[in-house]
């Protein structure tokens, strides 16, 4: 079998490190943005281009003979990569572009989500002027968010009192959208514990994944500038600690709910992963918004745990199969944390090498934006490399992750409080003071 990879950051990685271990016989091809070592070091062939230009990608499939594609990041899947590749008869594990709505527009999937009585969402409206902005503002008080209704790699989100700390700077991040041309929703802020919930899809079987909690703060204690995230943790039981079973049963019903309305609205199954970024809030499981692929960093922690037979789930997920396939996860708990250049994500630093030498399990190594200069590895600007630490706890998973990331050199930083006791603890006590 011959696969095509799209795309070559960490998730990337950790999807090519996924294939690798399969038992089919295969060939893998990938089609990346930038030079990454350790996907190019498990691939029979790689080649830098533009992977958003659906026809570039198209012919490359075909020079290969690709008869699988796997899109990773969304950009390409905005672009109607997964449609121009279904098209020629390359079956493709990424939704098609008027499906990935779903992550590329905020308004789409709060309106799909109210036309199918799907629960956990907020009040919301969607604007693309100023017309009636500051009377819904005024509606809900200081509990509000501002979300550009585009792609913005998870910086388009303003979140009152984190980003905006009045009513005239929200209505001056509105005006600037108005001002470029671009819609926009606000909506009702949830108070509560954020967690991811990803769900494999054939458009009408799903297989749930472990549930993980992502850091989107740059610094400890959760400050600083949003990212796109600065790591991860997962427990041994597949949920968080400060999540009961009939929480994560709500996220598994709201994945499954909204599959089956994509298909009723478009006659057409979505082919993919489902990823849910939800938030438990004193009145419940609700539902902050869809991505149309994996998590990055999430992929890291859930592939590192998956057992089944990767290449099996994606001819499940194409082929409309996937109730035939057993999709199993080890009862492990991972530690993801990644190692950023300094001055991110504002500022920073580029071309400056790296040493991962000092990296005891090359199997929970995983890179991301980095390049090869004269033979050396150097940082690429975004988030570098990042780390998994597996054990049979959460803390001794830490333990894994935070001595290797600190054993890689270079001018770079990261978060050692990710998975930490005491960051668990006060997610906890949060909830417990909620409910």
């Amino acid at each position: 079998m011959k696969i095509l990879l799209i795309g070559s950051g960490a998730r990337e990685h950790a999807i090519v490190k996924a294939l690798d271990r399969s038992s089919h016989e295969k060939e893998i091809y990938c089609l990346a943005s930038n030079r990454n070592p350790g996907i190019s070091d498990l691939c029979d062939k790689f080649i830098v281009g533009d992977i958003n230009d659906s026809y570039f990608v198209l012919d490359y499939a075909k020079e290969v003979g690709a008869s699988l594609a796997i899109v990773g990041p969304e950009n390409p899947l905005a672009q109607g990569v997964s449609d121009c590749l279904w098209d020629a008869g390359v079956k493709t594990v990424g939704p098609k572009k008027y499906l990935a709505q779903l992550e590329t527009s905020k308004a789409f999937t709060r309106d799909l989500l109210k036309a199918y009585n799907i629960p956990g969402s907020p009040k919301y409206q969607t604007f693309d002027s100023m017309n009636g902005v500051m009377e819904f503002l005024n509606e809900l008080g200081e509990n509000y968010v501002v979300k550009y209704d585009g792609l913005a790699g998870g910086k388009g989100v303003k979140v009152a009192g984190d980003h905006l700390h009045s009513h005239d700077e929200a209505l001056a991040y509105c005006k600037n959208m108005v001002d470029d041309g671009s819609d926009f929703v606000i909506e009702e802020k949830f108070v509560g514990q954020e967690f991811s919930l990803m769900s494999f899809c054939d458009g009408d079987n799903l297989k749930h994944m472990p549930a993980v909690q992502d850091h989107k703060r740059a610094y400890e204690g959760d400050k600083g500038p949003n990212t796109g995230g600065m790591g991860t943790y997962s427990d041994v039981n597949h949920g968080l600690p400060f999540l009961t079973d009939g929480d994560i049963a709500k996220a598994h019903a709201i994945n499954t709910a909204t599959a089956k309305a994509l298909k009723d609205k478009f006659g057409e199954e979505y082919k993919g992963i489902l990823y849910g970024g939800f938030m438990i809030t004193s009145n419940g499981v609700k539902l902050i918004e869809y991505n149309a692929r994996f998590g990055d960093p999430e992929a890291m922690n859930v592939l590192s745990l998956l057992e089944s037979d990767f290449i099996d789930i994606c001819i499940g997920i194409v082929n409309g199969t996937l109730d035939q396939v057993d999709v199993r996860f080890s009862n492990k708990a991972t530690v993801c944390k990644y190692a950023v250049p300094e001055g991110y994500p504002d500022s920073p630093v580029k071309g400056e090498p790296i040493d991962v030498s000092g990296i005891s399990n090359p199997d929970g190594l995983f890179y991301a934006s980095v390049d090869i200069q004269n033979g050396q590895l150097v940082e690429a600007g975004s988030r570098t490399v990042a780390v998994v630490g597996m054990a049979d706890t959460i803390s001794d998973a830490e333990k894994l992750a935070e001595n290797e990331v600190s054993s890689i050199k270079g001018p770079l930083f990261h978060r050692t409080d990710i998975g930490t006791d005491i960051i668990i603890q006060k997610r906890i006590d949060h909830i417990n003071s909620l409910r």
